[in-house]
């Protein structure tokens, strides 16, 4: 059995990584999705603190927490349905700006726009869900796909796992002005989207 591991092994060892440039669009791409899953992963731990601290009372909050997963399902099925016929940088656009219309309601309303809020927020993070996937397919096509989607999902792994613990000291220093930080995020991604090229130039 021991030759069969090593051959195995060496056979392994020889096989070729893909080679991933990282160029502007794989770098705008990484920035995106950090942002976006930054504000992801502090919403679905810090939400219902958020919406107390702008007013909302718990049972307010929680209501409103409960409504981020239907409307998720609702965005994706609207962008499935009326938005596939365009490029996914147009969804994602979309997305990407629904999290501050969302805390906009709530900055105006208090603890009274907390149900929109969810909807909102909820809506934008159904579909930066999907465009995760189809917004780098579209502008690099299926050649090495899964290898270039683990290097663009790096950092927003490690930003995704350490937003709860940061928005939680944030939501203490700041309360609902949080969303403050969190607008800011999804704007610079939303920004960062007009960067990119619909799809990537073919290398000469």
């Amino acid at each position: 059995m021991l030759p069969t591991v090593k051959v195995a092994k060496a056979t392994a060892d020889n096989i070729a990584r893909p080679h991933i440039t990282l160029d502007s669009s794989v770098i705008l791409l990484a920035f995106i999705f950090a942002s976006a899953w930054t504000v992801t992963g502090a919403m679905a731990a810090q939400l219902p603190r958020i919406l107390e601290a702008a007013g909302a009372s718990r049972l307010e909050a929680i209501s409103a927490g409960a409504l981020v997963g239907p409307a998720q399902v609702a965005a994706r099925i609207i962008e499935v349905s009326l938005l596939r016929r365009y490029h996914p940088l147009l969804s994602t656009k979309l997305a990407c700006l629904m999290h501050p219309l969302g805390a906009a309601i709530v900055a105006i309303t208090g603890g009274a726009g907390a149900s929109l809020f969810a909807i909102f927020h909820g809506a934008g993070n159904g579909v930066i869900t999907i465009s995760r996937g189809s917004l780098p397919l579209a502008i690099f096509g299926p050649e090495n796909y899964a290898y270039r989607i683990g290097i663009i999902g790096a950092a927003a792994r490690m930003t995704q796992a350490a937003a709860p613990l940061g928005f939680g000291f944030l939501v203490d220093a700041m309360g609902s002005r949080v969303l403050l930080v969190s607008s800011a995020l999804s704007l610079a991604a939303f920004a960062a989207l007009f960067m990119l090229p619909e799809r990537s130039p073919q290398p000469s």
